[in-house]
């Protein structure tokens, strides 16, 4: 019986020419997977970018909050160029400096022969030169007074820490007295009076006004008043011992005129960020109050060029041995 299944076919075998477009095929799909990063190594290059921006947006927020100088930004961009502080271009850094605008800052690159497309971390020797030039002329750095006393103030912008870093001065350093002030606020939990303020009354708050009793006084936040009583500082200093004032500005500025040779320390925060976390940490304040006390913040900022010495608080028992170093 004859076989009606249709007969097999051979496999034909491939010509050199079919193994030639096979082998650019396989070719042509290789290069396109090396040439495309797999997906996991797309998201982690997202995330490094996006963190690398948002490191760039908080120095330049820095500048223009005068946590930090302009020429400090630029000392860690030549000090390391793959920074974040490195990778910011120059017309970036310009306008984060306050009192320049785009107009200006055009200027100022047009001046100093920079390109706009130029980072801080790329500048030639020349530029960089030039560039530390333009900032020292328009925003000289402070350097101390000579003179100065072992009277010394410590200031700063509300909720940067002063407290918790003359707390830590007179716990590690004995030989340190820190002031006591007096205050018309009502004691906080915890507060004893003669050891953290001398709490009174606003009539006997005036007396002492009135009998040149205080060193500086002052009113804190539109509230309660706050002042150093001369005396025992005049006592520690007679005796040649270093005394700490921790104040605000108002009080630092007083002191200054009353005692120009005083050594005056700025406090500063770690970052502006950094600031307005601690101040929403405390929980102490309602909305308004903080949004207020950022305010001024901003105003205290502006004033650290009327100090001596800077100080970061990034962590306390760092930046009180450094107070502590600079009052001997």
């Amino acid at each position: 019986m004859p076989d009606s299944r249709p007969p097999l076919h051979e496999a034909t075998p491939p010509t050199s020419e079919t193994r030639e477009r096979t082998g650019e095929d396989a070719s042509r799909h290789a290069r396109g997977a090396q040439a495309r990063p797999p997906e996991v190594d797309r998201v982690a290059a997202s995330r490094r970018a996006v963190a690398a921006r948002r490191e760039r947006a908080a120095l330049k927020k820095d500048v223009a909050m005068r946590v930090i100088t302009p020429q400090e930004l630029l000392r860690r961009a030549l000090a390391e160029p793959l920074s974040a502080a490195g990778a910011m271009r120059v017309p970036e850094f310009l306008t984060a400096i306050p009192a320049i605008g785009e107009g200006k800052r055009d200027r100022i690159l047009h001046d100093l022969e920079i390109s706009p497309v130029k980072r801080l971390g790329g500048l030639g020797s020349r530029q960089r030169s030039d560039l530390r030039k333009f900032l020292d002329a328009r925003w000289p750095e402070v350097e101390p007074r000579g003179g100065r006393s072992r009277l010394v103030v410590l200031a700063g912008p509300t909720a940067v820490g002063k407290g918790t870093v003359a707390a830590h001065i007179k716990e590690h350093h004995p030989e340190i007295l820190l002031s006591v002030s007096a205050t018309t606020r009502a004691p906080r939990p915890g507060e004893v009076d003669g050891e953290h303020y001398y709490f009174v009354d606003d009539a006997e708050f005036d007396r002492m006004i009135a009998a040149g009793e205080l060193l500086e006084h002052a009113t804190v936040h539109n509230a309660h008043r706050y002042g150093t009583p001369r005396r025992p500082i005049e006592e520690a200093l007679a005796e040649g011992r270093t005394v700490l004032l921790e104040i605000d500005l108002q009080g630092a500025r007083q002191v200054r005129a009353a005692d120009p040779s005083a050594t005056l320390v700025f406090l500063l925060p770690p970052s502006w960020d950094e600031l307005v976390q601690r101040l929403v940490g405390r929980g102490t304040e309602d909305a308004a109050e903080r949004a207020r006390r950022l305010r001024t913040a901003k105003t205290e900022l502006a004033s650290q060029g009327e100090f001596d010495y800077r100080v970061v608080n990034d962590d306390v028992g760092r930046a009180a041995d450094e107070v502590a170093r600079l009052a001997r």
